[in-house]
Formats: C-alpha cells, sequence, structure tokens
C-alpha cells in the first residue's frame, strides 16, 4: 500500500508554479483576439473595474496585494466583527421597519422570524400617540424597539420609556434604540433641533437602561443623496464624533458616549463593496475610539438596510432580487441587524405578503444557508481585504475633508456636502443614462406589459434636506409619458424594428434595440411589415457587413413607405436617409426623450 504524504499536494508537486507574467500574457492574447493589443500590466488594467471614490477592482488578486491585519473578530479594530463570536449564536437581528400604526401586522412579523422592531413616527410615520396600540401584545422585555422619530424624538423617546414603566420592564431588560439624530434630521430636513433633550434621554438611557441606546448614527440620508460609499463612511464619522463631543461635553465619558450610538448603512446589490463597507466602517470607527483615549469601546453597532436607491417601481419584484444579494453581503460584512425592506417600498405601504418575503429572505440565509455559521466569511479573501482597506482610506480622507469644514453640521449647513454628494450621484448618473449601469427591469429587460402593483399610499417621508435619488429615476419619467399615452389612446407609442438579413446577422442587435426603447416606454414592432406597424419612426438591426450592402437603400425604402425618422442599430457611420445612431454607450435617455418628443408623447 502506498502512503502519501501529509501536505497532500504531491499530485501537484510535478507542475511548476504559475506566475503573474505567464497570466498577463494569457490574457493579452485574448484581448488580441477581441482587438486590444496590450501587454503585461496593460493587459490587467483592461480587465479592471472603475468604482466610485477613485478605487478599482482588479481581474487578479494574490498575496501580493497586502492589507494592513484585520485582527480577530471581537477585538480591535474589529475589522472582523464587534463580537468574538460574531453571528454565530442566533444570527443576525432581523429587524422589520413598520410607518403605519399597525399593530396586527407587528404582531405577525414578531410571531414568523422578526427578532426587533424599526418603528418610524411623526412626519413619515404615524403619530406618537399610536405608539402604546401600535406595541400592544408585543413583550417589551423580549422585543428590542427601535424609534426613528424625528424631530418629535424626546416626546416619542419618552412615551417608550413610560411603556416600560407601566408594564413593567425592568430597565436592565429593555433593549434597543430610541433613535435621536438630531445630524440626520438636518441633513433630511435643513431644519435642526435642540439637542439638549437628546443629551438627557443619552445620560439616562447609560444610567437606567444599560440595554436601550439614545442615538443613531444614520448614514442613509447620504446614500439616499446620492453618495459613494466613501462618502457614506466618512458622514457617519463625522456624524459620529460630534455625537461624541456633545455628550462628553455634557459629563458622560468616551465609553459611555460611545455605547450610546448605533450606525446604519445602506447595504446594496454590489455584494463585495457591501462586505468592505461594513468591514471599513468597523475598522474607522475603532481608529476614532483609539484617538478618544477609549480603544475597547470602538465596537460599533450597525444596522445595515437594503438600500433604498437600488429599489424600482417597474417590475418590483426583481427588488427581490436585489434585496437577498444585499441581505447576503449585509450578513456576510458582519451587520449586527438587518432590515431587509419589502419588494413594494417604492409603491406605498407594503402588503402582508411583501412583508413575509422580506423578513424571510434574512431566515433563510441564517436557517437554510446557514450564512451566520461562519464568522467574517469574507475575512482573509485578498480581494476583500485589499477592498476594505482601500474604502477605508477613501473614507477617513473624505471624513477629514468633513472635519476640515468645520464638522458635520457645518458642511451640512454651508451646503459643501449637500454639493459633494450631488457631483458623485451626477456621474453615476451618466452611467445610468447611457445604460454602463443596467437597472433589470427598467434600463435592461423592461416589461411594457406588466400589470402595475398597486399599493395604498404610505406616509410622505421628511423632506426639506438633501434629495433623495434613485437609480431609475430618469427612466421613470419616461415610461410614465408612456403610460399617459397610454391612458389617452389606447395604444403605446411604437417604433418598427427593421431585421436585415438572417437571424446570426440581426439578434443581437435587434434584441439591444429592443431593450433600448421598451426603456422608454416605445413598444418595439418586429413583425409583419413597416406599413401594418403603425409606427413611424424605424431601427435598422443588422451586421455591419449587412448594413454596408443594403443599409442606405432599406432606409430610403422605409422613408418612401412614410417613415419619418430611421436609427440605426450599431457604431455610427454614413448612410444615406439615416438620421440616427443607438448603440452601447450612447445617451439612451436623451435618444428616447427626444424620440417621445417627435411621436407627439407629452412630457
Amino acid at each position: 500500500m502506498t502512503v502519501l504524504p501529509d501536505d497532500g499536494l504531491e499530485l501537484a508537486a510535478e507542475f511548476p508554479d504559475a506566475t503573474h507574467e505567464q497570466w498577463q500574457r494569457l490574457v493579452a492574447g485574448v484581448l488580441r483576439k477581441s482587438g486590444k493589443d496590450v501587454e503585461g500590466a496593460q493587459a490587467e488594467e483592461a480587465l479592471s473595474t472603475a468604482l466610485e471614490d477613485g478605487l478599482r477592482t482588479r481581474p487578479l488578486y494574490t498575496a501580493h496585494d497586502a492589507a494592513p491585519p484585520s485582527g480577530h473578530p471581537g477585538f480591535a479594530p474589529f475589522v472582523r466583527g464587534g463580537r468574538a463570536a460574531g453571528n454565530t449564536v442566533g444570527g443576525w437581528d432581523v429587524r422589520q421597519r413598520h410607518t403605519a400604526a399597525d399593530g396586527a401586522a407587528v404582531l405577525t412579523d414578531l410571531e414568523n422570524g422578526v427578532t426587533s422592531l424599526w418603528l418610524v413616527l411623526g412626519e413619515g410615520g404615524f403619530p406618537v400617540a399610536s405608539l402604546g396600540r401600535v406595541l400592544d401584545g408585543v413583550h417589551l422585555d423580549l422585543a428590542p424597539v427601535v424609534l426613528d422619530a424625528g424631530a418629535e424624538v424626546d416626546h416619542a423617546a419618552r412615551e417608550l420609556l413610560r411603556l416600560y414603566t407601566e408594564r413593567g420592564v425592568a430597565g436592565a431588560a429593555a433593549r434597543g434604540n430610541l433613535g435621536a439624530d438630531p445630524l440626520g434630521h438636518e441633513a433630511r430636513t435643513g431644519q435642526s433641533h435642540d439637542v439638549a433633550p437628546v443629551v438627557d434621554l443619552a445620560r439616562r438611557c447609560a444610567e437606567e437602561y444599560p440595554g436601550l441606546r439614545a442615538l443613531t448614527v444614520d448614514a442613509l440620508p447620504y446614500h439616499e443623496a446620492g453618495g459613494s460609499a466613501a462618502q457614506e463612511l466618512g458622514a457617519s464619522l463625522a456624524t459620529g464624533v460630534a455625537y461624541l463631543r456633545e455628550l462628553t461635553g455634557a459629563g458622560l465619558s468616551v465609553e459611555q458616549a460611545c455605547a450610546q450610538l448605533e450606525f446604519r448603512y445602506a447595504a446594496t446589490a454590489d455584494q463585495f463593496l457591501t462586505i468592505a463597507k461594513l468591514r471599513a466602517a468597523r475598522r474607522l470607527w475603532a481608529r476614532v475610539a483609539e484617538v478618544c483615549g477609549a480603544p475597547a469601546a470602538g465596537a460599533q453597532t450597525q444596522h445595515a438596510v437594503t438600500s433604498p436607491v437600488m429599489m424600482t417601481r417597474r417590475d418590483p419584484w426583481v427588488n427581490m432580487l436585489r434585496t437577498t444579494i444585499a441581505t447576503l453581503a449585509a450578513g456576510a460584512g458582519g451587520a449586527d441587524s438587518v432590515t431587509v425592506l419589502p419588494f413594494d417600498h417604492r409603491l406605498g405601504l407594503p402588503d402582508a405578503f411583501a412583508r413575509r418575503i422580506a423578513r424571510n429572505t434574512s431566515t433563510i440565509l441564517i436557517e437554510e444557508s446557514h450564512l451566520a455559521r461562519v464568522i467574517d466569511p469574507a475575512g482573509g479573501s485578498w480581494y476583500v481585504e485589499r477592498l476594505t482597506d482601500e474604502l477605508a482610506h477613501a473614507g477617513w480622507e473624505f471624513f477629514q475633508w468633513i472635519e476640515r469644514l468645520g464638522g458635520q453640521a457645518a458642511a451640512l449647513r454651508s451646503g459643501r456636502l449637500g454639493e459633494d454628494l450631488a457631483h458623485t450621484w451626477e456621474a453615476r448618473s451618466g452611467r445610468l443614462t447611457k445604460r454602463r449601469e443596467p437597472v433589470t427591469g427598467v434600463s435592461e429587460f423592461p416589461h411594457l406589459a406588466e400589470k402595475p402593483v398597486v399599493r395604498a399610499p404610505a406616509p410622505e417621508p421628511p423632506s426639506g434636506g438633501l434629495p433623495r435619488v434613485t437609480r431609475d429615476e430618469t427612466y421613470e419619467v419616461l415610461r410614465a409619458r408612456s403610460d399617459a399615452h397610454l391612458a389617452a389612446t389606447g395604444s403605446r407609442p411604437r417604433i418598427y424594428l427593421a431585421a436585415l438579413g438572417p437571424a446570426a446577422a440581426h439578434t443581437a442587435r435587434l434584441t439591444f434595440a429592443a431593450n433600448l426603447f421598451q426603456a422608454g416606454g416605445i413598444e418595439p414592432v418586429t413583425e409583419g411589415s413597416f406599413e401594418d406597424s403603425g409606427a413611424t419612426e424605424v431601427c435598422l438591426c443588422s451586421s455591419d457587413a449587412l448594413y454596408e450592402e443594403s443599409a442606405a437603400s432599406e432606409a430610403a425604402a422605409l422613408r418612401a413607405a412614410g417613415a419619418t425618422h430611421v436609427f440605426l442599430a450599431g457604431r455610427p457611420g454614413q448612410y444615406a436617409d439615416v438620421d440616427a445612431y443607438v448603440f452601447a454607450g450612447c445617451d439612451a435617455v436623451a435618444v428616447l426623450s427626444a424620440t417621445l418628443d417627435r411621436m407627439g408623447v407629452s412630457g
């Protein structure tokens, strides 16, 4: 019998290790076939992807892509989590958001997997006076409650504390967050409010309710205004530092002040960026605590919320997929609590089905995918560790910029922070309008025949401060124009797609053109003749070779048949009777808006 050596790698020992240079040569060979003549590092760079904040993801990471040691779970710098056991004991806290005074929905959630409640009161939610009724039947010593009451935080917090006393809940048993966030409220509304009651609440929590936090550092206003991951991190640090100054100035120790803060971040469908952002956030806050002289207090408590920016009104079912990926990323990134926004979040108040899918998303990832059984599952990945490090540096740089402006409040009130976020969103909007950043169901593979999902109106969220943006906003305007035209005339605006030659020659560009025009609510007609299509505009779809042979003659024939405008799907050329070209990277929104204008579809 042959006994294999202990290293278990004997079978590969006779094969030499591949080098980085060999890999680059192979990449160069593949790129050369696609017309890109590059070598070495340039070949590798050609496969890199640009991210916001000046970051790039490369196609290959190795042990040479060093990053600072990420430490151990539960120990500074807390990159790998604030607790030594991570979420392995019971998974992350499944936190459901409620904006309506619906006590039955609250109890249904708690009876079916939800472990804490996020209640929005006052402007954007339900009246503070309804809090007791909403929490009727809820075991307040078991279910943590997180408030979100904006300017009414003092009223809402005192009402919750009254309920604890009335229902016999001991101070030590209370869990959750009173949700005070003066700077977050100012970011939302442009209005400041007195911080003195917030300090009083923090002092009371520190003295009487050890499991209850008083403040939330909400980074969602900056994310929802179009900010990048680094801007979200930097703004949250600046806000957290501002609160530390207020609390320690009022007599709390640094350790007590840190214990009063919970940080809220957006989790997007970019799973690796989300994982890196949460890990970087913990590292950055650990550095703040260290500088403040309390390194052991630097374990940031994190609440991740699936991004409202990525949610769409059209084809909202796709939002289930987006939120599943975002939740996976939040769990893998080490979030302590995760809120999955229902797939119909953009449409109004979620129904029972949407809430059930939202809470079950976390349950499946925890109980069936066993995601929480591994502490920091992304740890040790050269890619994730490097991205975490680079994002931490970018976030710290943005934080320092805010501090040089005088801090978070000064940055908000001067308008400088809003301007910087707007510049970031402007750049991203360019990628969205050109479909460089696709939105499935909206700018890619839209479904014009879908039946609209109707929901009861939700309370209007606070406004007056930073804007709230969404990835689908420009396409939503176009689709609304098409909807109005359908309601008025009984049909959508149409364009005839003229496929030239065999399927092999036209299928790719036919699919591209159909997706593009449907993104603007324009119905593509591919069957029958142009005369029978009911369209006034046409788009030629075929290969470059066939365009050279017949594009001009086909365009002339279509014009003779009544076509008022002729597109060609492909690279711009000089073909007679062709008015415009649509191609990958063209400004789709501008093309679609102009087309609807010509068709008489009012804006």
